[in-house]
């Protein structure tokens, strides 16, 4: 973790067009491989950010999703850090959340409902995972994109990566932000610096040195 926060900090800091810092360092929580995500939220860096991604979930939709979600921002508010929901911008209004991330499937569906709920000072992502995904996701309105995987990564095992020369060319197609997603690490991050992203986005990266 402490690499991969060093190699953030290199970053130079960029904001949306409304003028809102981004976070250098994301972290995503995931029902399997992150269950408990407190003990991670715990080590972030201060202005880092926090995507809940529950939508999995059986409790989805309902009074027990929304206390998990309001246990969560009280996390990240203690420690200085933003949370997005993923997938519900009305509950992410409802909580006062910092933002809203877009998944893919969102993205494609066309669908500008959330915007009927953002509030000023929102960071709002999407997800994408090539040129045709990126467009779709820059003509949504995203603030910034989560381009993945770029490396190996446990949670899509033997799936396609783009790899650092592929991720350089297609984030320099784009004047939106993007965020490195898949098999990070410090070492990963150092091949990326070149490419100027946004920052590093992921789950297991966080907990594993180097």
């Amino acid at each position: 973790m402490a690499n991969l926060a060093e190699e953030a900090r290199r970053l130079k800091p960029r904001r949306t067009e409304r003028g809102v810092l981004l976070p250098r360092l994301i972290l995503l929580t995931d029902p399997v491989r992150l269950p408990d995500p407190l003990a991670a939220i715990a080590g972030l860096p201060r202005g880092s950010a926090v995507i809940l991604r529950d939508y999995g979930d059986p409790a989805a939709n309902s009074a027990l999703r929304e206390a998990a979600a309001r246990r969560l921002l009280a996390a990240c508010r203690q420690r200085g850090v933003r949370l997005l929901i993923a997938a519900d911008a009305r509950l992410a209004a409802k909580i006062g959340a910092d933002g809203l991330h877009l998944p893919d499937h969102k993205v494609r569906q066309g669908s500008h409902r959330w915007r009927l709920w953002r509030r000023p000072g929102w960071i709002v992502t999407a997800a994408a995972h090539g040129p045709a995904a990126l467009r779709r996701a820059q003509r949504a309105g995203a603030d910034a994109i989560l381009l993945s995987p770029v490396f190996p990564t446990a949670s899509h095992p033997g799936a396609a990566t783009l790899g650092a020369l592929r991720f350089a060319r297609y984030a320099g197609t784009l004047a939106v932000p993007i965020y490195a997603l898949g098999g990070m690490s410090g070492e990963r991050a150092r091949r990326l610096q070149g490419s100027d992203p946004a920052g590093f986005a992921g789950i297991g990266g966080f907990s594993q040195p180097g």
